[in-house]
């Protein structure tokens, strides 16, 4: 008699929660994933992160292959695609490109702490489990349309002929996420927790600007 309407009307088997339950379960598995790993990673753990009941896991994504497919599209393609917005705000001017990727991306680790973490761990290492949608999903939509954009400056002549359009990708992620991932390491043997994220960004593109050699 005294159950409410929505009680009433609710499918059987749907668990009790609030509307943001499915987000917070999709943070906390990012959390998780970058902190413990994918395998090493349970459903249970990502609902007690998340603050909600394995039923509600089940309910949203079904099993733990769901989930990430789950954050790969509605966390790590939309991060990318961010990136690739301001890299395609740039133009064709070559510095402003570059420029555009080293702030793109020192923004993203801003905005997304859990990425450093999760890129090391789940896509450089060998059975990461994000590494085939980085290669297959994501790489082909950002990494590669650099590289033809590079190709181009060097056809132009803006680019230094012996640079590999290629190998520029490679170093431009080699002086961007290297370090972000490696900071906790970087900074204590350094001393040098008073460099922050904009700091970072403002040596990179010194050195690609104007190399280490005395002016």
């Amino acid at each position: 008699m005294g159950q409410s309407v929505a009680a009433r009307r609710r499918a059987p088997g749907r668990p009790v929660g609030n509307a943001n339950q499915r987000e917070r379960a999709l943070d906390a598995a990012l959390a998780c994933f970058a902190k413990a790993g994918v395998a090493a990673t349970s459903l249970r753990a990502i609902a007690v992160e998340a603050g909600v009941t394995p039923a509600v896991l089940h309910y949203y994504f079904g099993d733990k292959p769901q989930l990430l497919e789950a954050v790969v599209d509605e966390r790590l393609l939309p991060a990318s695609a961010a990136l690739r917005v301001q890299v395609a705000s740039a133009g064709e001017n070559l510095a402003a490109l570059v420029a555009a990727v080293v702030n793109g991306v020192g923004q993203l680790v801003v905005a997304h702490p859990w990425l450093p973490a999760l890129w090391v761990r789940e896509v450089l290492c060998e059975g990461g489990a994000l590494r085939e949608a980085m290669i297959g999903r994501i790489g082909p939509l950002l990494a590669q349309g650099l590289a033809q954009r590079f190709a181009a400056a060097r056809r132009s002549g803006d680019l230094h002929a012996d640079l590999d359009p290629r190998l520029l990708v490679v170093s431009l992620v080699g002086l961007t996420l290297f370090p972000a991932a490696g900071a906790p390491v970087w900074r204590r043997m350094l001393g040098a927790g008073d460099i922050d994220a904009q700091a970072l960004r403002k040596h990179t593109l010194a050195l690609l600007a104007h190399g280490i050699g005395q002016r």
